[in-house]
């Protein structure tokens, strides 16, 4: 075997071996299917030394070389548009983190609530004593505002001041006064009835004013507690219109279970992203195979150098 027509063969085995790679990265079904084309023309031209090896030289420099050029843009172009996306999954991966370090978590939350309801039971039961006996005694326990400071931030509900301005309106005559605490005379009357026996239902808060508000036990009854004023009136959850109150997730832990859903996300559009081809080049894919499984290919070489330049023309475009 003469020089040059040894040196064609290991330059060609070298070019499909680039090729190779690049099909078993894309997984193009178009593309493999060039590769084995690409295996069986050499194999041809190695079998056969009275063809005219200079054509195997010209078909890889038509076609193979042009198209391992566009498959190698095309890749890079898809890793710098990968590594945005990691990139952006590590940033969330860092607000998950310090968010996960502040936020409360929901078995934290609901034990409070249980010593949260009981304070204010307590609370009600002494504020009826103090409005019975007509004594100026403070009724609330102590750090009864303690629960709200530690969970409204996350866990209460967001209202608008035009609802809490709703929620909060009553009429003087309809009231229980004294120096520390208002109370509807029959939100007291209910509250002695069910012996003041109520749990924690939500929390609510609009800008840094909040409200708490309790369900009687086994009754579908609702009132809240506004620690401003230091406030007890019915509550209607009606008026509450917006609010999905089976969705009983923290804030944060809300926005840390979006992030998480969003990684995932953005996780599998870079896998995919990675391989992707666009769908035009796909088709010039399909073109090119054609072309090269023409049983007359090899005969007609010399006449495909405009066809076989479009990939050339395709590495010049914006299309990345």
């Amino acid at each position: 075997m003469d020089e040059r027509r040894s040196n064609i063969l290991n330059a060609s085995r070298t070019e499909i071996s680039r090729l190779q790679l690049l099909s078993v990265f894309f997984e193009e079904e178009a593309l493999y299917k060039i590769f084995l084309r690409s295996q069986v023309i050499h194999q041809v031209f190695e079998n056969n030394e009275d063809l005219d090896i200079d054509k195997l030289e010209i078909f890889h420099i038509q076609f193979t070389d042009s198209l391992i050029e566009l498959l190698k843009k095309i890749k890079k172009n898809n890793e710098k548009n990968v590594s945005l996306i990691y990139d952006e999954i590590s940033l969330n991966k860092e607000l998950i983190e310090k968010m996960g370090s502040s936020v409360f978590d929901e078995k934290n939350f609901n034990l409070d609530k249980q010593q949260q309801s009981l304070k204010i039971n307590l609370s009600l039961r002494k504020l009826f004593q103090v409005l019975s006996d007509q004594t100026e005694e403070f009724p609330f326990s102590n750090h009864i505002n303690s629960f709200s400071s530690r969970y409204a931030g996350d866990f209460y509900y967001d209202i608008s001041s035009g609802q809490l301005g709703q929620l909060i309106d009553f009429l003087p005559k309809d009231m229980y006064l004294n120096t520390h605490a208002s109370i509807q005379k029959k939100l007291m009357g209910q509250l002695c009835k069910y012996d003041f026996r109520t749990v924690f239902y939500c929390g609510l808060k609009s800008g840094q004013l909040i409200i708490e508000v309790y369900k009687f036990l086994d009754q579908e009854k609702y009132f809240l507690f506004f620690p401003s004023r230091n406030l007890f009136l019915f509550c209607e959850l009606g008026e509450l219109n917006g609010i999905d109150f089976t969705n009983n997730r923290s804030e944060k832990g809300r926005i840390i279970q979006e992030l998480s859903y969003k990684n995932d996300t953005l996780s599998s559009s870079a896998a995919a992203l990675k391989t992707h081809i666009p769908t035009e080049i796909i088709g010039l894919l399909k073109e090119n195979y054609h072309k090269i499984s023409d049983i007359n290919f090899m005969d007609h070489l010399n006449n495909y150098d405009v066809q076989a330049n479009i990939l050339k023309a395709m590495l010049k475009t914006d299309l990345f």
